[in-house]
């Protein structure tokens, strides 16, 4: 039986979604292909799409509630279009992008594979005496699901990277 986190920081949660939510929420959208799945088969796909979810670590906007739980959520100091996120509750929208990954990785598809890095190619700018040559890397993962990471856009830090600040001109 697999393990949900309910807001608690459970040691030991494997998804955000449970079955009873991605079928009710695959029913709402016509996704007919998750209601012929057996259960064993939702709880794999619930699970590879929260391990895919753990590629958000360093995005997400605030801290995890306990160094013990297993997931990123629940987190604090999470605000959303100036309310503060209970700290208690895992977010609906990280809930329903759990399902979707999860409906995708019901389907059979590979949520974290290997990058192809052999399709770079070779490219070259030049502007005036300058020129540059470069690999034009045509693998970005971090544009895989579109849709996914619209749906969690609120709730990433500043500028939606670990590694970025947001920079205002005067």
């Amino acid at each position: 039986m697999i393990i949900i986190e309910t807001g608690a920081g459970l040691a030991d949660a494997e998804s955000y979604a449970s079955i009873a939510a991605a079928d009710a929420r695959c029913a709402s959208l016509g996704l007919t292909g998750w209601v012929a799945l057996a259960e064993a088969s939702k709880e794999i796909a619930l699970r590879k799409a929260t391990l895919f979810m753990t590629t958000y670590r360093t995005r997400w906007a605030g801290c995890r509630v306990s160094q013990r739980q297993a997931l990123d959520w629940p987190r604090y100091n999470v605000a959303v279009d100036g309310f503060t996120v209970p700290s208690t509750i895992v977010p609906a929208e990280v809930v329903n992008a759990c399902i979707d990954l999860a409906v995708r990785a019901g389907r059979g598809e590979e949520l974290l594979p290997d990058l192809d890095t052999g399709s770079n190619a070779i490219k070259k700018d030049k502007t005036g005496p300058l020129e540059t040559e470069y690999f034009q890397n045509t693998t970005d993962a971090r544009e895989r699901f579109v849709a996914v990471d619209a749906l969690l856009a609120p709730y990433f830090g500043s500028a939606g990277g670990g590694n970025s600040i947001k920079v205002t001109r005067a």
